[in-house]
């Protein structure tokens, strides 16, 4: 395959390889639906391998430094020790929620809170995979012959999380998943989880991503699969804030059905070197809505790439997208949204926009927003921008005895205002301030 990197990429290429071949007997006593799935995606990961520039959507994303960093692949799960600081530092001051703790990816019941819900199965993938719902929607919405890390994780994943919520189910609080990665030596995660929202279910789902890895580099391709039934909501959020040992490439899968709303808020800090996030949503089903709010906060030389893909394939839905990012110092940007309006998805409203405050010299982003229309009866708009300070604003800010420092914080807060004003739950909005304030620092 001429566009995967294949001497850089050679080693980690090849474990995989050896891994799937050597676990391959276990896969067989595997329910059949998870086996056909993870063979169809080695097919597919063997074909494709690691992604090089020549890729168009790995254009501007050259993952040669972060593939010659040695990683091995993650062995057998053994039950870690995880600092309580690692843990108490992605917690949300004051948030009365049901904490999940998983470390490197697998679910950890010892250090999480029960979820006295019913309706609501919480549970490790192994656990889960006799369930129908499991059954019934794992491996079933990731194209697994275009994104070649999706395929790599659906073919070798070994730790994940299932969540169900029953039809009708009301989850009145939220679920806080904490994500803490450790490693004693170079190591390859990929982690996988797969929701469920039953029809007219609602949920609201938190996931924090930290690590506690003592200055080991750590690489985790994880993968979810979001599956909302008919008059279902689900509130998403990721919060990312880990450090500069930690690559991510993370890629998540939104299904949705008739009359279902989902709003996803995405917000990613100064710290990990390379946060690559594909975000797909699939409008299938009639008055569906769709709401994507980002922020970005880079400095260093970190990368921070987003992807996201809205396909309306049904008529009489509503998808609305935001994306604000603040560069500092030598940090390098991405934005790469598509919107699809196929042939039968009339009376569709679809708006996206990236807008961009450049504050490093040395700081770039290479936005691209795009529209596919393939209906006559559609309001779409699309757009980017990029900027730097408002040196007005600041004057006047200064000249009413505001000092520099704080004045250039209320001007970006004002900046990302459009999307932190719209996180509903008031104690993660101040979380997210608070991380904007020390992420500026």
């Amino acid at each position: 395959m001429e566009n995967r990197i294949t001497q850089i990429s050679s080693s980690l290429y090849d474990q995989c390889i050896a891994d799937y071949e050597i676990r391959s007997s276990l896969f067989a006593t595997e329910a059949p639906e998870v086996s056909a799935v993870r063979e169809k995606a080695f097919q597919h990961f063997k074909k494709l391998g690691f992604p090089s520039t020549k890729v168009e959507d790995w254009k501007y994303t050259n993952l040669v430094p972060v593939l010659k960093e040695g990683f091995e692949l993650e062995q057998e799960e053994e039950i870690l020790s995880v600092k309580e600081a690692a843990i108490a530092k992605a917690t949300i001051q004051l948030l009365d929620c049901y904490h999940i703790v998983l470390v490197n990816g697998k679910y950890r019941a010892d250090l999480s809170d029960a979820v006295p819900v019913e309706g609501i199965y919480l549970m490790s993938l192994t656990e889960a995979s006799n369930r129908p719902a499991f059954k019934q929607h794992f491996g079933q919405y990731v194209d697994l012959e275009k994104f070649h890390f999706a395929a790599a994780n659906t073919a070798l994943f070994r730790n994940g999380l299932f969540i169900e919520v029953k039809r009708n189910t009301i989850v009145e609080k939220p679920l806080h998943l904490i994500h803490i990665t450790t490693a004693s030596e170079p190591t390859f995660y990929q982690p996988r989880q797969l929701f469920v929202v039953g029809t007219s279910a609602s949920i609201s789902i938190i996931e924090s991503y930290a690590t506690d890895t003592n200055s080991t580099p750590v690489f985790i391709n994880n993968v979810a699969e979001i599956v909302l039934q008919e008059n279902s909501q689900v509130q998403h959020y990721y919060i990312q804030a880990g450090d500069e040992n930690a690559r991510y490439v993370h890629h998540t899968e939104v299904y949705q059905q008739a009359n279902s709303i989902y709003n996803n808020y995405k917000a990613s800090f100064p710290g990990t070197s390379l946060w690559r996030n594909n975000l797909n949503v699939a409008l299938d089903g009639e008055n569906v809505e769709s709401h994507l709010y980002g922020l970005y906060l880079a400095g260093g030389r970190q990368l921070v790439d987003n992807h996201t893909i809205v396909d309306h394939r049904k008529p009489h839905c509503n998808s609305n997208e935001l994306y604000k990012g603040v560069m500092k110092d030598e940090a390098a940007g991405v934005f790469n949204g598509k919107i699809f309006v196929r042939k039968d998805a009339q009376k569709t409203n679809a708006f996206q926009q990236n807008n961009n405050m450049i504050l490093g010299k040395k700081a770039v982003v290479d936005s691209k927003p795009q529209l596919e229309i393939f209906a006559d009866d559609v309001k779409c708009s699309h757009g980017s921008t990029m900027g730097q300070f408002n040196l007005d604003a600041l004057f006047y800010l200064k000249s009413r005895g505001i000092g520099e420092e704080k004045a250039r914080t209320l001007l970006i807060h004002a900046f990302v205002f459009d999307v932190t004003e719209k996180i509903p739950i008031p104690e993660v909005q101040t979380h997210i301030n608070a991380l904007i304030e020390q992420g500026l620092k």
